[in-house]
């Protein structure tokens, strides 16, 4: 039947016309519109070309008048392919949306021939080219049109300014380039303008004060530079104002204070300048103002007090000056005040424990003077305090205790004196405590060892004495602890994190002793026994009992003379043999880094110095070339070569990546060239690529230390107690797919998929990881990268094994559909037993086909798991597992798919 369709559309008009007799034109148009389109989820099995009315399809609406279709709402369902002209014979249409789909090619033109149109939504899909200029020639009836979130390039069409009727305009997140159509004042009628993330450029053109109706308007993240319109306040309804990430320049517009109606205003990141007007607090409707990153110098002005509906107040990155104003603790709504990076050169405020719904408050890296207020301690909902870097005084007061909401504490780079109070332990969600270069004296109370949450501790360059307390080793979340340059002794404490800690952030305490800082700490014996000769013995004095005596001492002596000499004779061959150890290591080191290869030496004075490259700061490995060389340092072992654990002199933990392939290895400029690309590559759900160092015999490639291990520890090791719940594995099963797709909208084949190259942070969320290696080795031909690289025997694609077959990302949707199994069913993907083996993917479509599928969920789960999320998410794995490239989805269609099984309750716990 779909053929005879093809057939009958192909003929001359009078065919057609004549076929209307027979079909009805809204049947015949969408069964050929659904003939090119790909429907994984069969949300489309019910169009049926043998119904004489589409009235009751899914997701069809008729007008019950006319019984012609008047609305298509296809949001949702993962369809693929073009947006088909069989739509055209719908002249009845008057709602087309085909929103958060995977639809591809060009926009048709010929949707203008619509024109009942009112509502066009084809946002959220992969629609790429310009947007045609016919497109618009006749659109008098249309209210709504939505493109964002496509790959659209080209600019905005002038015949915009033909759609009189328009209410809502949306192209933002494309690639849409050019100027402004001056146009668009034209169309009076419009409610909401939204351009953002764009290319777009010039000035915003005069003329917006024409729009009455304008509620949104939206130009963030383009290049627009100029002024911000002088005539903007004429849109007295204008609710929300977006110009950020711009080049804007010059001052705030007069007009503006008549914006009486605007709740949004954010101009963050232009070149504004000047003092911001008292006028401001006029806008009192305002709830988030965001003027950081520009230019703006002055005083705060005091009128902010008036915004009594202000929740965000972002000045930061500017030249403000003076205090924050008192007033500002009538802003009793105020949840966020953020004005770090200024010069404010006064104090802080003493009332600002007024503001009793304040998260955070942030007066970072100004010069703020005077002591720390003990109105904090009235923040009883506050998260964050930052006041580092500043010239504060005075003590940590006592009444911080009473933050009892507080996770970071930031007062580092200060002049504060005094002891760390002990009432901080009240602050028992605390994961942050960050007092670093101050005057701190006094001992570290053991009590800290109560806030179990602690992640970060810097108490480094302060005046901090006694010893460390030794129930600090039960802080299980610890990530870094930083004691350096202190006045601390005694014995480091050993266990838990300690075991582990980096020499650097103990350094500088001299009296400090241990296996870490290599200095052991004093013996202490015990006192000896001393037997009162006259105790009980009657004949004590007699000759016969000094006799005895002195018998008993001689042996004693000789017998300890003896010990003495073979632990004398121990030591000096202990010694003999640290020092010959410590020789062949530092010739090892010399042999596998060679010269130039001592990440600390000066490149003054070492010719072949190697490049070590951060892209976020400068930082310096602690102990050079030895902390790679330590075999209990060592994470894992790879294809590509050693990982390790090591510390910068900052502290901070990183993984490095030793690369073994060194003869593969492009030259320094390509090698460099690549690896800047990887390291612009940022996603939650990927493990980041903080820098790398090169020398012409040494590669090393440095990224984020994931302290909670792999997936396949996680699914494999039997010894721990813990198992992931089916929320958990839902959640690593999504966060890869969101990873992997985004690592493929950048271009990106990951290559190397498998559950050891996934890693668990501290919240349960997983990072993929070892991506995009193969793009540094171009020597690496299939046969290497099928037994290098895919080493793990069942993540493989079947394509490696075919030369004439292009590699491509469906390689990772395989790869991606063995590890949804592996982490459903708890089972690797090859498991060998005594006289068998059992190859994951084909042990699970055997269940499926026998209708046993539910008996493959990890049995440590028993129970505990969401039938309805479980089969589904098995079967797609089954599908990214097709043989056949082409079967396999992308994975953005494989994220939909997943966001569409999850249960609506797990959905907002993976939110909070």
């Amino acid at each position: 039947m779909i053929f005879k369709l093809f057939l009958l559309l192909l003929l001359a008009p009078a065919a057609v016309h004549c076929l209307d007799t027979v079909f009805n034109d809204d049947v015949l148009g969408l069964i050929v519109f659904k003939a090119g389109l790909q429907d994984p989820l069969g949300k489309l099995i019910s169009w049926n070309e043998e119904d004489d009315t589409p009235c009751n399809w899914f997701g069809i609406k008729c007008n019950p008048k006319t019984n012609r279709v008047s609305e298509i709402v296809l949001d949702g369902f993962s369809l693929s392919g073009h947006i088909d002209r069989g739509l055209l014979r719908l002249q009845f249409l008057q709602i087309l949306s085909l929103a958060n789909n995977n639809f591809t090619g060009s926009i048709n033109s010929a949707l203008a021939h619509l024109t009942s149109l009112q509502v066009l939504d084809l946002s959220d899909n992969s629609l790429s080219g310009s947007i045609p200029e016919q497109l618009f020639l006749q659109c008098g009836s249309i209210r709504v049109i939505s493109f964002a979130r496509n790959n659209l390039t080209g600019q905005i069409p002038q015949s915009l300014a033909s759609c009189f009727s328009l209410e809502i305009l949306n192209f933002s997140s494309n690639h849409l380039s050019g100027k402004l159509p001056s146009g668009l004042w034209y169309l009076r009628g419009i409610q909401s303008l939204d351009f953002s993330n764009n290319l777009l450029e010039g000035q915003i053109p005069s003329g917006i004060q024409s729009l009455y109706d304008l509620r949104l308007v939206n130009l963030q993240k383009n290049r627009f530079s100029g002024r911000v319109p002088e005539d903007i306040g004429g849109c007295l309804f204008l609710k929300s104002i977006d110009f950020s990430d711009n080049i804007l320049s010059g001052g705030l517009p007069e007009s503006m204070q008549m914006l009486s109606s605007c709740s949004y205003l954010n101009l963050r990141g232009n070149s504004l300048m000047g003092e911001v007007p008292r006028w401001v607090g006029e806008l009192k409707n305002l709830e988030i103002l965001d003027l950081s990153a520009n230019n703006f110098s002055g005083q705060v002005p005091s009128s902010i007090g008036n915004l009594q509906l202000l929740k965000k107040f972002n000045v930061s990155m500017n030249n403000f000056t003076g205090n924050l104003p008192e007033s500002m603790a009538d802003c009793k709504n105020l949840l966020s005040i953020d004005a770090s990076h200024n010069h404010l050169n006064g104090y802080l405020p003493s009332n600002v424990g007024e503001l009793r719904n304040l998260l955070l408050l942030n007066l970072s890296r100004n010069h703020l003077v005077g002591s720390v207020p003990g109105s904090i301690g009235e923040l009883k909902s506050v998260y964050v305090l930052d006041f580092s870097d500043n010239q504060l005084n005075g003590s940590v007061p006592v009444e911080i205790g009473g933050a009892v909401s507080l996770k970071e504490l930031w007062l580092e780079k200060n002049l504060l004196t005094g002891e760390i109070p002990i009432s901080i332990v009240k602050c028992s969600l605390l994961t942050s405590l960050m007092v670093s270069h101050n005057n701190l004296t006094g001992t570290i109370p053991a009590a800290l060892a109560n806030l179990s949450n602690l992640q970060n501790v810097d108490l480094s360059f302060n005046k901090l004495t006694g010893s460390l307390p030794k129930e600090l080793t039960n802080l299980s979340h610890l990530l870094s602890f930083n004691i350096s340059h202190n006045h601390l002794n005694g014995e480091l404490p050993a266990g838990g994190f300690f075991n582990t800690i980096s020499p650097f952030s103990i350094s500088h305490n001299p009296s400090l002793c241990g296996a870490v800082v290599n200095r052991s700490c004093p013996s202490v014996h015990p006192k000896p026994i001393v037997l009162n000769p006259n105790s009980s013995d009657t004949n004590a004095n007699s000759p016969s009992h000094k006799h005895h005596h002195e018998i008993i001492l001689s042996i004693s002596s000789i017998i300890a003379i003896g010990a003495a000499s073979f632990i004398l004779l121990g030591v000096v061959a202990v010694s003999i043999l640290n020092i010959r150890a410590r020789s062949s290591q530092a010739r090892s080191a010399a042999l596998a880094l060679s010269a130039g290869e001592d990440f600390n030496c000066s490149p003054k004075t070492n010719p072949d110095y190697g490049k070590l490259v951060m892209f976020s700061g400068d930082a310096e490995f602690v102990f050079g070339a030895q902390a790679l060389l330590n075999k209990d340092c060592e994470l894992g072992r790879g294809g590509f070569g050693v990982v390790y654990r090591t510390a910068l002199r900052d502290g901070c933990l990183v993984a490095i990546k030793k690369l073994t392939v060194t003869s593969l290895i492009k030259s320094q400029e390509d090698f460099e060239s690549e690896v800047k690309k990887l390291g612009q590559i940022r996603h939650h759900n990927l493990v980041a690529l903080e820098g790398y160092y090169w020398t012409t015999s040494l590669q090393l490639l440095i990224y984020e230390h994931v302290q909670n291990g792999s997936l396949y520890k996680h699914l494999h090791d039997r010894t721990s107690d813990d198992c992931l719940s089916w929320q958990q594995r839902f959640k690593i099963v999504l966060g890869m797919a969101k990873g992997l797709a985004y690592l493929h909208q950048n271009d990106i084949i990951h290559y190397n998929l498998k559950s050891t190259n996934v890693l668990i942070d501290s919240s349960g969320t997983p990072k993929v990881g070892d991506y995009g290696l193969a793009r540094l080795l171009p020597m690496l031909d299939r046969c290497i990268l099928s037994s290098k690289i895919q080493s793990a025997l069942g993540y493989m694609a079947p394509e490696f094994a075919c030369k004439t077959v292009t590699i491509t990302e469906k390689c990772d949707v395989y790869g991606f559909g063995i590890l949804v199994l592996e982490v459903v069913t708890g089972k690797r993907p090859v498991e060998y037993m005594e006289d068998d083996v059992i190859v994951l993917c084909d042990m699970v479509r055997a269940a499926l086909d026998d209708g046993t599928v539910e008996q493959c969920v990890d049995e440590r789960l028993r129970s505990n798991f969401r039938v309805e999320e479980a089969v589904p998410v098995m079967k797609l794995g089954l599908i990214c597992a097709s043989q056949v490239p082409s079967n396999r989805p992308d994975m953005n269609e494989v994220v939909n798919i997943l966001e569409m099984i999850q249960s609506p309750c797990e959905a907002e716990e993976g939110l909070e």
